[in-house]
């Protein structure tokens, strides 16, 4: 199927994972691996159209400036980054919660092959493995580790995107998120990050 299993310890395999407390023993890789300059976009999978288009755009102005772009390629935000990547012919990651021969969600099979093209998939999973629930919590620290900033855009309180900005908090990373509105239970997660003091995206430039 095109990937290739990259061991840690291995001269390629990324020294941001290896850090990690509670690294991988190796990934399954499609693609490349992402580079040291690395954004993860993340948020709801039942994300509204304003989130969608956050992700996107904030995706696109990150990937033009030539910064990774690492999200988890779910439904809504996740996506939505994907697309913004490419869209502006710059680099993006997916990290996948299964085994490398099971897409999933199985309606972006399409979006994984141009991810593949034009950057690159990896999952720490064996052939076989479905996606179990468990599976997106642990994936979600790689999606940390990966990047150099984790920036929640839309997320509810129990949203798996939370999940993903404790563990960068956990790793020394830093931690930003889109402010949302007060009558949205899906800006409950950025908002409450806001509160606590994580840094505001007003735009690509508070990132960069």
């Amino acid at each position: 199927l095109g990937w290739r299993w990259v061991a840690a310890g291995e001269p390629d395999f990324p020294p941001s994972l290896a850090a990690l407390s509670d690294p991988p023993l190796g990934v399954c890789v499609r693609g490349r691996l992402p580079g040291p300059q690395a954004v993860a976009l993340v948020g709801s999978r039942r994300a509204t159209a304003y989130g969608r288009e956050v992700g996107e755009y904030l995706a696109r102005e990150l990937a033009a400036a030539g910064v990774w772009v690492v999200s988890g390629m779910a439904r809504g935000v996740d996506g939505a980054a994907h697309r913004g990547a490419l869209a502006a012919g710059g680099p993006t990651a997916a990290v996948w919660g299964t085994g490398p021969d099971r897409v999933y969600p199985p309606e972006h099979a399409s979006l994984a092959e141009e991810i593949a093209a034009h950057g690159g998939l990896l999952t720490e999973y064996p052939p076989g493995t479905p996606p179990l629930p468990q599976n997106f919590p642990e994936r979600n620290r790689l999606i940390a580790g990966l990047a150099k900033v984790v920036v929640v855009v839309e997320a509810s309180e129990k949203s798996g995107a939370l999940i993903t900005a404790r563990l960068a908090l956990d790793e020394g990373r830093e931690v930003m998120a889109v402010p949302g509105s007060v009558f949205s239970r899906l800006s409950a997660g950025p908002n409450g990050l806001l509160r606590a003091g994580a840094a505001p995206v007003l735009s690509p430039a508070d990132i960069l």
